[in-house]
């Protein structure tokens, strides 16, 4: 026969890893590469800390009257925090101008204090954390595309050598677009010089589809261009 306390603790690494699965089943859809079995593993093994703690806290020796026991059950869960910081920070990319995976380094994040509620049996507050964090995090990307938001990106230029430097300068703004830091090479061996522009855009929707329209503006202005090239 099986303990109930034993099935009760079951229970909450079930929940855990049922509840963190959930939003990790939704980073994986997006490509992240903290998906579905991170994310479980994350929050189940939060959860399990905490019922260690519980164990921990109560397998110390009987104190006295007036005595304050030393065994605290929030001493291992607190080192959980500490833990998923590295965990998330690992999850973080830098790509030139851009940062990525913010949004699943904090992901782990709330999937360990989904993992922390279950196992310390605050099911309704585990939940209820859930399904907020699910509600935003696919809510608000159809809610993103309705309002504008700077984004940032690296455009290089090569040109030949006695092409005109303003009048690509001129033909790239748009009222969308702001150049931020501007510098150019010239290669009197090759002949060619090139541009690079670090950009900020204001832009509602896919940013990069701005990149078509810029290429396509300088292919009218008949500027000899060799090569174009549009980083994140």
């Amino acid at each position: 026969m099986i303990p109930e306390e034993t099935i009760t603790h079951i229970a909450r690494l079930l929940l855990a890893a049922f509840l963190g699965g959930l939003i990790g089943f939704e980073r994986d859809v997006h490509g992240r590469p903290a998906g579905l079995r991170t994310n479980l593993l994350v929050s189940m093994g939060s959860a399990i800390f905490v019922i260690l703690s519980e164990y921990i806290s109560l397998s110390g020796p009987p104190i006295g009257e007036g005595m304050v026991s030393t065994n605290d059950p929030a001493r291992i869960a607190a080192q959980v925090v500490t833990g998923i910081g590295f965990l998330g920070a690992g999850a973080i990319i830098k790509e030139g101008l851009t940062i990525r995976g913010l949004t699943t380094a904090a992901c782990l994040w709330i999937v360990a204090g989904i993992g922390m509620a279950a196992g310390a049996g605050y099911y309704s507050v585990a939940i209820a954390a859930t399904f907020i964090s699910l509600a935003s995090l696919i809510g608000l990307s159809y809610f993103e595309k309705f309002y504008p938001k700077d984004s940032y990106r690296k455009l290089t230029i090569t040109t030949t050598s006695d092409a005109d430097v303003s009048k690509i300068i001129d033909t790239v703004k748009n009222k969308y677009l702001k150049i931020i830091l501007f510098n150019f090479e010239r290669n009197y061996d090759t002949g060619t010089t090139t541009l690079r522009l670090d950009l900020r855009l204001f832009h509602r929707g896919i940013t990069d589809k701005l990149s078509h329209n810029i290429v396509k503006s300088l292919e009218e202005t008949k500027i000899p261009i060799k090569c174009i090239k549009w980083d994140r």
